[in-house]
């Protein structure tokens, strides 16, 4: 799974927060004015994406800009409208600016996803209040500790201010959050009930610990004491600093969390049913779009749920055969129970098994980076870095995802895994998660795009979860492509991965289209996965919680893998592994449709 940046932007997603798109196809020089046409739309692109960064501080951050270094962005509808008018206002001045048809094919491409990207930002704004302000995954707020944390550089005294001004906006920030969900309440637009169980522990959890009370630092005070202690300055600055930080937490932010925890505890009141989004005004609509937005296609529900049970009946069958091969007597769902509670399979849930897991996890990367030239010509340069999510959100964060490093190299991208209970952990699947969320798959994909510096910056940060989850959940095989998985219960593990996501097909349309009950959904997911129970509820509640983004993975993954099969059928012995992948990450995240453009425009130059 990937981590976009920044909550705060989620309008802006589409345009701020995923990968680069590299050069199309090389093309016969353009003449003196195409290129001419090209670069002033190059200069419009940076000017435009430099503007709507700057609207939110924590992007900048993001990508490693000191601008609005003390500022933390706007949270209201108010301010996402915003986001929306000046991308419009764009778009409009695109149009009227430039001449399509003067432009070289890879300026055509960039001009058409720009306008692609605008009207996405459109969509997602017209249900603005049908998305939930809070889910099982926490709210907007929830993104503000881990960016300081990860994100918010101290380099010099100044820095170190501006870190305490951001704690102290905390409070403006967390009003802002709660008076929309309070909005959220009195209209009727609730999540399921299920969530708060996650959400506020979690939120109460940020007014914990020193300087709060008696018991271990928070991560955030541990985090500025650390970065205050590692400046070149005299005791007296670093004293000042300590204490300005303190009183921001236990003034002004903690004050903001317990207006959050009341509008929490609030909407915990009204919010007493499960239902898929079906329930909402207009939900199958929303529906409807937020697939189309995950998958880049026009597959319905319906299709997406039958190309689900077919999946997950394709692989069952290959199960069956590690089954046999391994010997075991039983019927499949038994060889799950035993895979599932064999403590051979398991780590110890001591912070000695912890450790060990995350040795693992790096060992893992490290023995495919030594082979990845085999199927990459050209890897990322940004440094990957394993890291167990912090305790403070242990609770709503998912089993393991990756976070987007700075562009300039200054934070490394991070695999984050969720170790908050050990016995939930399932050694035989920590290859394949090792594999998608870091090298090969998400890392590859990620830093290989940002490091694009001949791209427009939206395009090297742009969002389709298709080609993001699809490379991610493709990248598992590739492992095995590469001769791991040896041991027959690591492959197991890899396909209880794979069957995982074509379960999350079924799910999702099932719950947001035919709506299927909380209970059936994780009944349904029990049966066919080697998920954990605390797995199995945290993923159906994310699933009630994000329409339509568990299809990504499936769906992307199908496509990657139809259009390297239609290469290589096409290619025969002229198909080349690196070539092919170079052609699906050098141009970038794209929407599905267009990368399948890419891929045969890739095999006609080969022939």
């Amino acid at each position: 799974m990937f981590r976009t940046a920044c909550s705060a932007v989620a309008l802006s997603v589409a345009m701020l927060a995923t990968p680069a798109l590299a050069q199309a196809p090389a093309a016969a020089p353009a003449p003196a004015q195409a290129q001419s046409e090209d670069a002033r739309l190059a200069a419009f692109f940076q000017a435009s994406f430099l503007e709507i960064a700057r609207l939110s501080p924590e992007t900048l951050t993001q990508l490693g800009m000191k601008e609005r270094y003390a500022e933390l962005g706007d949270y209201t509808e108010a301010g996402q409208k915003q986001l929306v008018a000046v991308a419009e206002a764009q778009l409009a001045k695109m149009k009227s600016s430039f001449d399509r048809s003067k432009l070289s094919p890879a300026s055509q491409l960039s001009y058409d996803l720009f306008e692609r990207g605008v009207a996405t930002q459109r969509m997602q704004m017209k249900w603005y209040w049908q998305s939930y302000a809070v889910s099982s995954t926490g709210s907007a707020l929830d993104g503000l500790p881990v960016m300081l944390v990860n994100a918010h550089q101290v380099d010099s005294v100044a820095d170190a201010e501006a870190y305490v001004s951001r704690l102290k906006a905390v409070e403006r920030v967390a009003k802002e959050v709660s008076d929309d969900i309070d909005q959220r309440t009195a209209k009727g637009f609730l999540p399921p009930a299920f969530v708060f169980g996650r959400v506020i522990p979690d939120a109460q959890n940020q007014i914990k610990g020193a300087p709060f009370d008696t018991g271990p630092d928070h991560a955030l005070w541990a985090d500025f004491k650390a970065k205050v202690a590692a400046l070149k300055t005299d005791d007296a600055a670093k004293a000042k600093l300590l204490a300005a930080g303190e009183a921001a937490l236990k003034g002004e932010w903690k004050r903001g969390y317990e207006r959050y925890i009341a509008s929490l505890q609030g909407m915990q009141k009204k919010a007493t049913a499960v239902n898929g989004v079906w329930a909402l005004p207009q939900g199958d609509a929303f529906y409807a779009d937020q697939v189309a937005f995950f998958t880049t296609t026009n597959l319905t529900p319906d299709q997406i749920h039958q190309t689900g049970l077919s999946e997950v009946a394709r692989i069952r069958g290959e199960m069956e055969a590690i089954k046999q091969k391994v010997g075991f007597k039983g019927s499949l769902d038994e060889f799950f129970t035993f895979v599932k509670t064999d403590p051979k399979t398991h780590y110890p849930n001591t912070d000695a098994g912890k450790q060990q897991y995350l040795a693992d996890a790096k060992k893992i990367i490290a023995d495919y980076m030594a082979v990845a030239n085999r199927q990459f010509s050209t890897l990322p340069k940004q440094a990957l870095e394993v890291r167990a999510v912090e305790p403070f959100r242990e609770k709503t964060a998912s089993t393991a995802f990756y976070n987007l490093g700075a562009p300039d190299g200054s934070r490394p991208g991070i695999f984050y895994v969720n170790l908050a209970d050990m016995t939930q952990v399932q050694k035989v699947q920590l290859p394949a998660i090792a594999y998608h969320e870091g090298a090969p798959g998400h890392h590859f994909q990620i830093a290989r795009a940002q490091e694009q510096t001949d791209l427009p910056m939206f395009r090297r940060f742009s969002y389709y979860g298709a080609y993001t989850e699809g490379w991610g959940l493709y990248a598992e095989k590739l492992g095995k492509e590469a001769g791991f998985y040896q041991d027959p219960y690591d492959d197991f593990g890899r396909l209880s991965l794979e069957i995982w996501r074509a379960v999350r097909l079924v799910l999702d349309t099932g719950i947001h289209a035919k709506h299927w009950s909380r209970d059936q959904a994780i009944a349904y997911m029990k049966a066919n996965t080697l998920s954990s129970d605390l797995d199995v509820a945290r993923e159906v509640d994310r699933y009630f919680t994000s329409p339509g983004q568990a299809t990504s993975y499936k769906i992307g993954q199908l496509k990657i893998s139809e259009l390297r099969a239609k290469a290589e059928k096409a290619l025969g012995p002229k198909f080349d592994i690196k070539a092919f992948h170079e052609t699906v990450l050098a141009a970038g995240a794209l929407p599905l449709d267009v990368l399948e453009t890419r891929v045969d425009a890739y095999i006609a130059s080969a022939k």
